[in-house]
């Protein structure tokens, strides 16, 4: 691939940044067994004399954790220590005797099954993110699900006794579930999910600027993002992660560069192993759990919402490409992805051997930028 391929990408993305729509951003491209580019465009936060976005910028990735996350249950199940049909109330008993709400009565019911791990791995564990309005929401911010201000463990507390929104396994619906996975893993392990991953992940694979807080060092090379939306004109509030949260979110917590989550593609797109420059392996699972969690897991289950893509099934922690057509940016039947809330974006597509990485603090464009970068990275091949 000749370095001029990707000059419409980097047009495009310096054209959203001069047009007042992103701060800056950063793109990274790996095909073939290389890194064919890793560029920054912008500025790493809005504001006269802000430093250049940089290459090595550290982002707030959000839900580009899940994967993360995803994969350090499925090293627990290659253990023996883990199984997916497990009910989750056979880790964490506050799920036990779940109900189901009825938006038509106004009545709850008994959940004719049990949500298991494999339910939360593929979100069809009956719960949500309570973003829109309704009963069921509504009982979620009064419990304040999701508060930064609660462990782990406190979280299953406030949830689990909360009524489902679908009975377990008869839809997909985004949600909180892989936060509720991150307890299941600490209540295994018996230490702190940042812990787990950093031993089991993050370590293993050199991804030193991953985690759930931003060193002291590395605050400068924090990406920020405009305080309004530059559109809407709403305003943006990030997470803060300049000092170690209660709450070590497996869903939206993680914060990491383009070359760091690089490295976990790199161990992806090897079904399980990263190869070093110098020839040295590492090993992290066996093809046959990356080809696990990589593939469709709804079959024919009905999906909730217009979070999951025309044309995308769902794995364990990535949203799955169906076929090559369907969906309105190219791509191959087998591809795999998922996003961040922040405004980061990867997809995997191992049948043209290639992973892309795209990091803004943007959330507003989130959704034109999950479409827009795949159109202008198959376009350079």
């Amino acid at each position: 691939m000749q370095p001029h391929a990707f000059a419409r990408l980097r047009t495009a993305l310096q054209s959203h940044v001069d047009q007042g729509l992103l701060p800056g951003a950063v793109a990274l491209v790996h095909h073939q067994g290389h890194t064919v580019l890793h560029e920054a465009v912008g500025a790493q936060r809005p504001g006269a004399g802000a430093p250049a976005m940089a290459p090595d910028t550290v982002f707030r990735i959000y839900s580009m954790t899940k994967p993360v996350a995803s994969l350090a249950a499925l090293m627990l199940m290659e253990e023996g220590r883990l199984l997916l049909s497990h009910p989750v109330a056979h880790y964490l008993p506050a799920f036990a005797n779940q109900k189901v709400y009825d938006e038509a009565t106004g009545t709850t019911r008994p959940a004719t099954r049990e949500a298991t791990v494999h339910d939360l791995l593929r979100h069809t564990a009956g719960l949500s993110y309570a973003w829109e309005a309704g009963t069921v929401p509504d009982q979620y911010r009064a419990a304040r699900v999701g508060s930064r201000r609660h462990s782990n463990a406190e979280l299953v507390a406030a949830l689990g006794p909360l009524p489902l929104v679908h009975t377990p396994g008869s839809r997909w619906e985004y949600s909180r579930a892989t936060d509720v996975l991150g307890a299941v893993l600490e209540v295994i392990e018996g230490e702190s999910l940042g812990a787990i991953l950093k031993r089991r992940i993050l370590e293993p694979l050199g991804m030193h600027d991953t985690g759930f807080v931003v060193p002291p060092q590395r605050l400068p090379d924090l990406a920020e993002p405009f305080a309004r939306d530059p559109q809407t004109g709403a305003e943006v509030a990030l997470i803060d992660v300049s000092a170690a949260p209660k709450f070590e979110s497996a869903g939206g917590g993680l914060v990491s560069t383009a070359g760091d989550y690089a490295r976990f593609l790199q161990l992806m797109l090897g079904r399980g192993m990263l190869r070093e420059a110098d020839g040295r392996a590492i090993r992290l699972v066996s093809r046959a759990t990356v080809d696990f969690m990589t593939a469709d897991h709804l079959g024919t289950i009905p999906t909730a919402g217009d979070i999951l893509p025309a044309g995308y099934g769902f794995g364990l922690g990535v949203a799955v490409r169906k076929a090559n057509g369907l969906a309105t940016s190219p791509g191959s039947a087998g591809t795999y992805s998922w996003s961040g809330l922040g405004g980061t974006f990867f997809f995997v597509d191992p049948a043209q051997d290639l992973f892309a990485i795209l990091l803004t603090q943007a959330p507003g464009q989130l959704r034109m930028l999950c479409e827009l970068y795949p159109a202008l990275v198959y376009a350079a091949l």
